[in-house]
């Protein structure tokens, strides 16, 4: 089939209609990460101390529509629902009636009951030592990307078997319009996506009075720091909380051969976002992708149990925002052992956290082995979900592609 481009606005409407298909991917067992890789990403690009403790986490029910098995995520929309805090009562409502002068119920926004009754369970924990932490954490996917955008244009199977290993669409003797996909950044629906957040948040801090974000975190992709960027830069902000993001790489999206999960360099990200922290020990280069290796899901969720037990173990803060990736909200998710709530790009997740420390315990724990992708060196001669790619004669799965 011969298809030219111009391609956001075709391939919007195919995404809308459900063209989009999931590739059954062979893979096979690799050693792929060394061990003094994943040392290396352990003790310094991670930016996490060997010594850090570790956490069990629960999600604490009852609060956000979200973590609710009665709530479907099919069209869930956090800008319409008070980001899904659910409309009740706290046990703290009682103590603020005296300064409100009536029923604090009635008179306080939800918003500022919700936050008093989580400093109470904060104060309570310190009182008893229990070592309890309790965090919000506001999770939102970036924006529709270029990436989003050629997937759903060659169909997910020919995507994951050929051109997601491809830097651009270079190679599509049928395009007329160039696209780039490495690393890569928002669409104009990606940016209008994060620019309603940004709307959104700004009513919500003036209007719902909801609590600003006390930290930002970042995933060091680009579409992320766009995404970031356009959401909070420019609201009005308490001045102890300002909007000075820190990039952190155990953020990032789960790590495959697709070029869009390839990171830039320290120093263009640095030049491109100047107001943005970069987290100590945070490599010049990208130290994961390989182009020919996936990270497993299981490793996916250490790493992601690292990054958790970094911030509840090192940062104060109990109003915390990240920014980043379908795959590595879907992974906090299991790890904080919340239910499966996938989110379309633009939307955002709210999840009230309680982290005790697990004694005797240090350090994420182990991974698994990274798996080979089963690729083509050119495009694929079919690719039909469920039967993976079927690679031209010349070309045998599992070839380099880049």
């Amino acid at each position: 089939m011969v298809v030219s481009f111009p391609l956001r606005r075709v391939l919007a409407l195919l995404a809308a209609v459900g063209t989009l298909l999931v590739l059954a991917r062979s893979v096979s067992g690799s050693s792929w990460p060394p061990p003094g890789i994943m040392a290396a990403l352990g003790e310094k690009t991670k930016g996490r101390p060997t010594e850090g403790h570790r956490y069990k986490y629960t999600v604490v029910k009852g609060v956000f529509l979200q973590s609710e098995a009665s709530t479907s995520a099919d069209g869930f929309d956090y800008a319409t629902t008070n980001f899904g805090l659910i409309s009740r009562s706290y046990p703290t409502d009682v103590d603020a009636d005296d300064e409100d002068g009536g029923s604090a119920a009635q008179i306080r926004p939800l918003w500022l009951r919700f936050a008093r009754y989580v400093d109470d369970l904060n104060a309570a924990a310190a009182e008893t030592h229990s070592g309890a932490k309790y965090k919000v954490l506001f999770m939102g996917r970036h924006g529709e990307g270029d990436h989003n955008v050629a997937e759903a244009y060659y169909g997910t199977p020919a995507w994951n078997c050929y051109w997601a290993q491809q830097d651009d669409n270079s190679k599509d003797t049928t395009a007329t319009t160039p696209i780039t996909w490495s690393d890569a950044h928002l669409t104009p629906v990606g940016a209008a996506q994060a620019t309603r957040a940004h709307d959104v948040w700004a009513d919500q801090l003036a209007v719902q009075k909801q609590p600003a974000p006390q930290r930002y975190y970042v995933s060091p992709l680009t579409r992320c720091l766009q995404t970031a960027q356009l959401t909070f830069g420019g609201l009005a902000l308490p001045a102890h909380s300002p909007f000075r993001p820190t990039i952190k790489e155990r953020l990032r999206e789960d790590v495959s051969t697709h070029t869009c999960d390839r990171r830039s360099t320290k120093t263009a990200i640095k030049k491109a976002f100047p107001g943005f922290v970069v987290e100590h020990g945070f490599a010049e280069h990208d130290p994961l992708w390989t182009g020919t290796t996936d990270e497993p899901p299981e490793d996916h969720d250490v790493r992601n149990q690292a990054l958790l037990d970094d911030v509840f173990g090192s940062d104060d803060s109990t109003w915390i925002s990240f920014t980043s990736h379908s795959g590595a909200i879907a992974s906090l998710l299991r790890v904080l052992g919340h239910r499966p709530f996938p989110l379309s790009t633009g939307q955002i997740i709210s999840v009230l956290v309680r982290a005790d420390r697990v004694d005797g315990h240090k350090g994420p724990g182990a991974g698994v082995p990274w798996t080979t992708a089963d690729t083509c060196a050119a495009p694929p001669v079919t690719s039909i979900e469920g039967q993976g790619c079927v690679c031209q004669p010349t070309t045998a799965p599992g070839a380099p592609s880049v």
